[in-house]
């Protein structure tokens, strides 16, 4: 058993050095198969946080282009997608505070402000995207809770990542995250809760 954990583990080193040599040097043929793999989760946490399928779109390609850009920055111990989902985050802030004129602090801290809450009218393509009245019931759920605590809950249960590779995305303790995750999840609760009564 050791020797499969040992030669999977060395067959993900060996992909990640391969992706950030491939990065470093713009190969065309590592950014199509990386875009390949991770378009479809980069796209769904993309739509997740702004709420708004056309501003997906526009961060998406915009990812993209920072990829190859900052391509020398990637470092082979890294995951890639915690890369990737970091700068397509930072990407929405900034596109966010533009438009808003508010400082990053008050994205930042929800529990002073508002937090970062992209705006939408009608309903998200997130819940477009869900079929069936239980999807379409949870994503009006997950819209009315803050947007910090719904970004934690869809890249821990949708994106399936580790909470520490959330806390690297999000660029913020551990501790923090386990507090959004906690908030979240009594959120969508009390949520529930509501809706059967």
């Amino acid at each position: 058993m050791n020797a499969v954990i040992c030669w999977f583990e060395t067959d993900m080193e060996q992909e990640r050095s391969k992706i950030a040599v491939g990065l470093r040097f713009g190969d065309p043929d590592v950014l199509d198969s990386l875009i390949e793999t991770y378009q479809h989760r980069l796209f769904r946490y993309l739509v997740s946080l702004t709420g708004n399928r056309s501003t997906a779109e526009d961060v998406f390609q915009e990812t993209w282009l920072r990829v190859l850009e900052r391509g020398s920055q990637y470092k082979a111990q890294w995951k890639f997608e915690v890369w990737l989902f970091s700068i397509a985050r930072h990407l929405v802030i900034d596109q966010s505070r533009r438009k808003r004129g508010v400082s990053l602090d008050e994205l930042m801290d929800p529990e002073d402000g508002k937090g970062f809450e992209p705006a939408a009218s009608g309903p998200s393509p997130f819940e477009e995207m869900m079929t069936g009245e239980a999807g379409v019931r949870m994503a009006g759920i997950l819209n009315r809770i803050p947007a910090v605590y719904r970004e934690v809950l869809t890249l821990r249960f949708q994106e399936e990542l580790e909470l520490n590779e959330i806390a690297s995305v999000i660029k913020i303790p551990l501790s923090t995250v386990k507090s959004r995750l906690y908030r979240g999840v009594e959120a969508v609760r009390k949520e529930l809760e509501e809706a059967l009564i």
